[in-house]
């Protein structure tokens, strides 16, 4: 099983392929991410970790090459912060937005962002999302809340759905939101 984690840091994984624009000990490939394509062959791998990148780059390109290395079936896990998330406004850095819905756009006829509409907007799509979760800030007490608010927010797409769109995300932010996508 070939497993490629990007963009990975000092988080360096046994077994995994670390790749990082920078030469930091256990990385294994050095590579700028947004210069496409990456140096990796088509279909090379089962898995792929993304975690907290793609809201510092154009992400669609990036993507895009992701389908072109995961094998058929393969999994893609993407952590983003949510848009409600504090450190989208902290960090400089960032350049991009998440909501739970947004990775939909990626799905062959995904029933959520109407994509049946705008299948045309992009030359690959992932077959499914098997799983999104939104995640919250427990590291302070002052978020002692986020323990039961979390839970509730995760039962199922519908209560995702209300906290999105009812303005709850506003009165209790999220931190993240954690995707798989299937090729």
């Amino acid at each position: 099983m070939r497993r490629l984690n990007l963009g990975s840091g000092k988080d360096i994984r046994d077994g995994w392929v670390n790749l990082d624009s920078a030469r930091l000990p256990g990385v294994n490939v050095v590579h700028d991410i947004e210069k496409l394509p990456l140096p990796l062959v088509n279909d090379e791998f089962d898995e792929i970790l993304c975690q907290d990148i793609l809201e510092h780059i154009e992400y669609i390109p990036v993507l895009k090459d992701l389908h072109r290395i995961l094998k058929s079936g393969g999994k893609l896990e993407i952590r983003v912060p949510h848009f409600t998330s504090k450190n989208n406004f902290i960090d400089p850095t960032h350049k991009k937005r998440f909501s739970i819905y947004t990775f939909e756009m990626f799905i062959k006829n995904s029933p959520y962002a109407k994509a049946k509409e705008h299948d045309y907007y992009f030359d690959f799509h992932f077959s499914r999302i098997s799983s999104v979760k939104i995640t919250f800030d427990h590291s302070s007490r002052w978020f002692f809340y986020n323990r039961l608010v979390e839970p509730l927010v995760n039962l199922n797409a519908t209560t995702k759905f209300l906290y999105e769109s009812t303005g709850w995300c506003y009165y209790f932010p999220a931190q993240n939101i954690i995707v798989e996508l299937v090729k």
